[in-house]
């Protein structure tokens, strides 16, 4: 089983418009709402691909009722913890004249002591049965910017590997804790060690922590540094869509790829792939599975030789 963590979980609400103009009403063409947050996505790219997954964090709420009731039928297993405030929502507006996507985050329910301490009962019990973990996502109100670390210590501990996929305050405390892998993007990891320069960033996170550092170019790929070696991941060619959702599906990528045993070119051929075939999806957030058998096998993985 895979677990993956969503403190922050959401409902995520598209609106879909002819053209997006400020200061105007608009008719919406199409509404969609299911279930939420980087873990929760993550997990339904796992149960796409197979695998057992469950999913934890924080659901609360009318918003809450209802995410749960999207996320029922799907393959991840349910093991979210109640909370007394009301899960947030999510607000895409796309814009069908130009492609765009306009996203309105709301904050999150705000998380009691008890809650939190319930959570906690939650991940231990659940980390018995788990091969890997992912913490994903950004913190809810009431929440210490040290959680993370917190969890992948907890993991750590019961000798279950650990991804952290977060940002920020959060994602420079729980480097500090030693996970297994940590998959910042480009601008994320500038701005954890505030250096832009790619492999001098990813070689700073490692100093601080992580055992292997998954950074994502974008279009460009990723560039890994693992205690095997360092390599440089790209799709055979750049691709035009919704990135939104692509990172997850490269998390998915990292985690199922990890639990099958693969090596490292192929964990990283999986991670890109599948989140080139998310921007070609025709929802965002899902994967093209047609487009992901074509594009695995097309990904170039090749060893990176850093300079002294």
């Amino acid at each position: 089983m895979i677990l993956t963590v969503t403190l922050n979980t959401a409902l995520d609400v598209t609106y879909t418009v002819d053209a997006l103009v400020p200061h105007s009403s608009h008719r919406v063409g199409e509404v969609t709402e299911r279930p939420g947050g980087k873990g929760l996505n993550v997990a339904r790219v796992l149960g796409a691909l197979g695998h057992d997954c469950v999913v934890t964090g924080f659901a609360g709420g009318p918003t809450g009722d209802v995410l749960r009731s999207l996320l029922a039928p799907l393959p991840p297993r349910d093991a979210l913890v109640e909370v007394a405030g009301n899960t947030r929502r999510t607000l895409a507006i796309t814009d069908r004249s130009t492609g765009d996507t306009t996203q309105l985050n709301e904050p999150g329910p705000q998380v009691s002591p008890a809650e939190w301490a319930a959570f906690l009962r939650t991940y231990d019990e659940l980390l018995a049965g788990a091969e890997a973990v992912a913490l994903c996502g950004s913190l809810p109100p009431g929440i210490h910017v040290g959680a993370y670390a917190e969890l992948v210590r907890i993991a750590r501990a019961a000798a279950v590997p650990v991804l952290l996929d977060t940002s920020g305050e959060p994602l420079r405390r729980g480097i500090a804790a030693r996970p297994d892998l940590v998959k910042p993007n480009a601008e994320e990891l500038a701005r954890l060690t505030g250096s832009r320069e790619p492999l001098r960033a990813a070689r700073d996170a490692r100093r601080r922590g992580a055992h292997s550092v998954i950074a994502s170019l974008g279009p460009e790929g990723v560039l890994a540094l693992t205690p095997d070696g360092v390599w440089r991941a790209a799709p055979p060619a750049p691709v035009r869509g919704n990135p939104t959702g692509a990172g997850d599906s490269a998390v998915a990528g990292l985690l199922s790829a990890l639990v099958e045993g693969l090596d490292w070119p192929e964990r990283l051929a999986r991670a890109v792939a599948l989140s080139t075939a998310t921007v070609l999806a025709p929802t965002a957030g899902d994967f093209d599975a047609a487009a992901y058998a074509e594009l695995l096998p097309r990904v170039t993985v090749e060893p990176h030789t850093p300079t002294p």
